[in-house]
């Protein structure tokens, strides 16, 4: 039987593309883009994969791909993202990812990583797997893991500051108080080691929480 298949992206026209470029192998239950729709749609559609990318508006693809294990721990988890760096690769695999892909290399490597995951094996691209670990990753075992400094809810107020909402609007999304809110924009300083609100979304973009 055909996987069934969510895909989240905020590109309508990366969205097209792998549609068209899976659909011989998937059936398609859905597509969004933004991660707190994907969210809500994976727990309505329960797919047996999804696709989904780092950077997202509302709610990145690795808070995202948490709440989705979190809720439904079978299903698999694919990353497709332009994001390459060693560190995104192993904190992916940490929420529970599957598989991690480059965009770049979508083509040639997103169908041989669907069939990797539906059957139970992990999936890298391996052009990465060759740049971050100097050889072909093995599929039956799961990439090393990265400890991360900040707790979800902190990633969570960190992209939503870099996006531009104010502490009111944070607290309302998150059902949170303000004070939290700013509880948590005061911790994040501390343990980032910047000035000020400015310098959060300076570091949110650049390591890809949000667009720049």
């Amino acid at each position: 039987m055909k996987p069934q298949v969510l895909i989240a992206d905020d590109h309508q026209l990366v969205l097209e593309g792998l549609k068209k470029l899976i659909e011989t192998e998937c059936d398609i239950v859905g597509s969004v883009s933004n991660g707190r729709d994907l969210v809500t749609a994976a727990k309505q559609l329960n797919p047996d994969i999804v696709l989904l990318d780092l950077a997202m508006p509302l709610l990145n693809g690795i808070e995202a791909a948490r709440q989705i294990k979190a809720d439904n721990p079978g299903v698999k988890l694919i990353f497709l993202t332009m994001q390459t760096n060693r560190d995104y690769v192993r904190e992916a695999f940490e929420v529970g990812a599957s598989g991690y892909v480059a965009k770049m290399e979508a083509a040639s490597d997103l169908l041989s990583a669907i069939r990797d995951v539906q059957a139970g094996r992990f999936a890298l691209s391996p052009s990465l797997s060759e740049r971050l670990l100097g050889h072909q990753m093995e599929p039956h075992q799961n990439p090393t893991r990265l400890f991360s400094a900040l707790t979800p809810r902190q990633r969570e107020v960190l992209q939503l500051v870099a996006e531009g909402k104010s502490a009111k609007q944070i607290a309302e999304m998150l059902y949170i108080s303000v004070k939290t809110v700013e509880f948590h924009k005061k911790h994040l300083m501390d343990e980032l080691r910047v000035q000020n609100s400015a310098e959060l979304v300076r570091y949110a973009v650049e390591q890809g929480w949000v667009h720049s």
